[in-house]
């Protein structure tokens, strides 16, 4: 099969996965221009689980190709589904070039797609040296929230060692500092978020991020941070 063929079978195979309550549950939760099929999160990945092992064989342009008839399709579960199918290709992973992270970037336009696209795929290439930190950089000043979001998003595999990281203070602190004054929402979550990733790596860190950006900071990710400084929670 060619991968476009592979593509609509996958989403059909998607579609048939539909919760119509779910859909009109999430429409409002991440609204997108990508289409809300209404599949949860543990249906999705395990047709993705049923997928891995007919790539096994395929080369990293194959299954590079096959993502992108994936993104093509224009669905919000099919774009989480082909980010989890590439991140389980490592000869794929390995291949991918700044212009393929970019390139597999184009089209997120809600929290969910941002998150996934970063956790899984642009975090891991910068941190592996694929993404400059120019490039980062770049991202932090854009138009488009959800790129400056990704920005910061893409801190979080540097530092949660489920998702590989180890820990990178001055990497994940530069682009906090970039967007410290942001107050869109989408953007102070994921600054609040990043920060919280940080604290187990670099406390002092964070505290002094805090203390000298106190008044330009949006209030939610002060509180947020400073919660889970105290109690080791995001909230409660």
């Amino acid at each position: 099969m060619t991968p476009e063929a592979t593509a609509r079978e996958f989403v059909q195979r998607l579609r048939r996965c539909a919760d119509r309550a779910r859909m009109a549950a999430t429409l409002s939760y991440y609204p997108s221009a990508q289409e809300n099929l209404g599949v949860s999160t543990p249906r999705m990945r395990a047709l993705v689980r049923e997928y891995r092992p007919r790539l096994k064989a395929q080369s990293p342009g194959q299954v590079l190709a096959l993502v992108r008839a994936i993104l093509d399709q224009n669905t919000l579960e099919g774009r989480q589904a082909a980010y989890e199918l590439l991140a389980g290709h490592r000869p794929a992973m390995a291949s991918l070039k700044a212009r393929d992270v970019r390139q597999l970037g184009r089209g997120i336009d809600n929290w969910a797609s941002v998150d996934g696209f970063c956790c899984t795929i642009a975090g891991q290439a910068w941190r592996n040296g694929v993404l400059s930190d120019r490039e980062l950089e770049r991202w932090s000043r854009s138009r488009s929230r959800w790129w400056r979001r990704a920005a910061l998003v893409a801190t979080v595999p540097l530092n949660v060692k489920s998702r590989g990281g180890k820990g990178d203070s001055a990497r994940t602190l530069a682009q906090c500092e970039r967007l410290a004054g942001d107050h869109d929402d989408m953007v102070a979550k994921a600054l609040s978020w990043a920060l919280r990733e940080l604290i187990r790596w670099d406390r002092k860190g964070v505290e002094a991020f805090l203390a000298r950006h106190d008044k330009r900071l949006a209030r939610r990710v002060v509180r947020e941070v400073k919660r889970k400084l105290e109690t080791g929670r995001k909230s409660g």
